[in-house]
């Protein structure tokens, strides 16, 4: 007869059924059965300075892996400081599971310590949320929250442990999680029915969703694009779906504005193939807004259909089956000539602006001198994880990268403070590369506690910061609308003595000369490295006009 086991074991040896190396959280009375009992497992406990960061670094975990990520937390504000980071998963599609304390089921209705009801609190932000409320229910709800996690279009899940059912004795055993379907294309019809629309078509557009970047996503784009010849766009999250031999069709990033090369193609457009698109990534209306051409959505879920998305034909089924079926049926497409003239305008447009930015001597240093010089070390060893600001957008819509979540950006929720936490996660997902995590001096402080984490793990994490004082991308927004800025100024941080105080290295970039030879150093460096600059912002609002590259005629 095996022994019995209590509430914590199931937890703990389900997570290790479901090959979780790492959790990252904080304890507490209410969850600290959970913790005693990591103590003795081979998962990695994690100690993190922040429940926010905890969940980040989980979903970046899920975004760099395809399997969730685990963050842990006690009751009450343990479980409410969870929400941004399960809020950030859930709309960029990272598949993550948080577990949080409660107290016990006699009490969960009562105003003592740390009651909290987690699971309406926290049930509108995430895919699957749950709390266990009997000790022969553990394994099954944990079971649930995993799948949930990671299937379909991934995102966050919850689950609430009380106190009593933890400690007590267990009801059940661990479940294993049915490895996730492996779907087949989607329907003949509905192939058929795509491969004729493109057949007409003279300004066809792919354009790319955050499900894009999948490796095994990009794959089967990459050989569509190559049979078929169509031109590309992609939303941020769609970063290096494209590869490098497939650049002469790629129009660029869109995001935020319709001020894009690659927006002024999708207006032109006759036929646009969405693939793993989210509407949260970019909305219809503003790149759809004239709605003249026909849709064809591939996705494995239906489209949410609104007024400016509505698919002429939806393509269900698994994303790269669905590919290679359509790539089977369709033949090169003979472009419109103004659309083959677009492309040579806008590789000479690029090459100018490479060009140009070498001119850019002075500092503060102006972004697209960073931008270029960042292009100089992004190798296929090299992960770069983005916080949200301005600089964001210029790397966004300059920086190209041919690899596949080899750049992690905050689409959906656009939320200050991921980039370090990602960081932390990119470095324990991808030991043998090189992680450089970016934000600007406003979002970096909503998480560089976590410094003092990345130095405990010894992580080799370069992180660049971004200086200029203030709130910027709030600060161009209101100048527009209102002619004046408010509320969006702080003070200074002296970063070297800031990165010494947590045991880091801290360095500071003078001049654009000193970029590249500082980003050497940085990563010559053991243990974790705070990179400073201060830029110069002044054309800040040339990302926010309405305005195309009119290449099309």
């Amino acid at each position: 007869m095996s022994l019995k086991k209590n509430g914590a074991e199931i937890v703990v040896e389900s997570l290790n059924r479901y090959g979780v190396q790492y959790v990252f959280g904080i304890p507490g009375a209410k969850i600290d059965k959970v913790f005693d009992t990591l103590a003795t497992s081979p998962i990695q406990t994690v100690v993190c300075r922040h429940e926010q960061n905890a969940a980040f670094i989980a979903g970046g975990i899920g975004r760099l892996t395809g399997k969730a990520g685990v963050a842990i937390a006690t009751s009450g504000p343990g479980v409410s400081n969870l929400t941004t980071g399960l809020a950030t998963a859930n709309s960029e599609g990272d598949p993550m599971v948080a577990l949080g304390g409660s107290v016990a089921t006699s009490q969960s209705l009562k105003q003592i310590h740390q009651t909290l009801q987690s699971v309406s609190v926290l049930r509108p932000v995430t895919k699957y949320c749950a709390e266990v409320n009997s000790p022969d229910s553990i394994a099954e709800v944990m079971a649930n929250a995993f799948r949930s996690a990671e299937s379909d279009r991934p995102g966050a899940a919850f689950v609430s442990l009380p106190k009593d059912i933890m400690e007590g004795e267990a009801a059940c055993e661990v479940l294993d999680v049915l490895t996730g379907p492996v779907f087949g294309p989607g329907s003949r019809e509905s192939l058929e029915a795509a491969a004729g629309i493109l057949k007409g078509a003279q300004r066809p557009v792919i354009l790319l969703g955050l499900l894009a970047s999948r490796p095994e996503n990009a794959n089967a784009i990459r050989a569509f694009i190559r049979k078929s010849h169509i031109p590309v766009v992609g939303t941020f999250q769609a970063a290096g779906a494209v590869s490098a031999d497939l650049f002469k069709n790629f129009a660029g990033r869109i995001g935020q504005l319709d001020n894009t090369p690659g927006d002024e193609l999708l207006t032109a457009a006759d036929v646009i193939i969405t693939i793993g698109y989210d509407p949260v990534e970019y909305d219809p209306s503003i790149w759809n807004h004239a709605r003249t051409a026909k849709i064809v959505h591939i996705d494995s879920t239906r489209a949410d259909v609104d007024n400016f998305y509505s698919p002429a034909v939806e393509v269900l089924g698994g994303i790269a089956a669905s590919l290679s079926a359509l790539t089977e049926l369709v033949e090169p497409i003979i472009l419109a000539p103004d659309v083959e003239r677009f492309f040579d305008s806008l590789a000479s447009k690029r090459g100018l602006r490479m060009e140009e930015a070498d001119r850019y001597i002075a500092s503060p240093i102006h972004p697209l001198r960073i931008v270029a010089e960042l292009q100089k070390w992004l190798a296929d060893d090299v992960t770069v994880c983005l916080d949200m600001g301005s600089f964001h957008l210029w790397i966004a819509h300059f920086l190209y990268s041919f690899r596949a979540r080899q750049i992690l950006i905050s689409n959906g929720q656009q939320t200050l403070g991921v980039a370090l936490p990602w960081g932390i996660a990119s470095c324990l997902v991808r030991p043998n590369e090189k992680t450089l995590s970016i934000s600007g001096d406003g979002g970096f402080l909503f998480s560089a506690m976590e410094l003092e984490t990345a130095v405990r793990l010894k992580l080799n994490l370069v992180h660049m910061i971004w200086i200029d004082g203030s709130y910027d991308m709030v600060a161009v927004q209101e100048q527009a609308k209102y002619k004046r800025t408010s509320g969006i100024s702080f003070g200074p941080v002296d970063i070297v003595k800031y990165a010494e105080a947590f045991g880091a290295t801290g360095l500071m970039i003078q001049s654009p000369d000193e970029i590249g030879p500082q980003l050497r150093k940085a990563f010559e460096v053991p243990g974790p490295v705070l990179l400073g600059m201060y830029v110069d912002y002044r054309d800040n609002h040339l990302l926010f006009e309405k305005v195309h590259e009119h290449l099309l005629n």
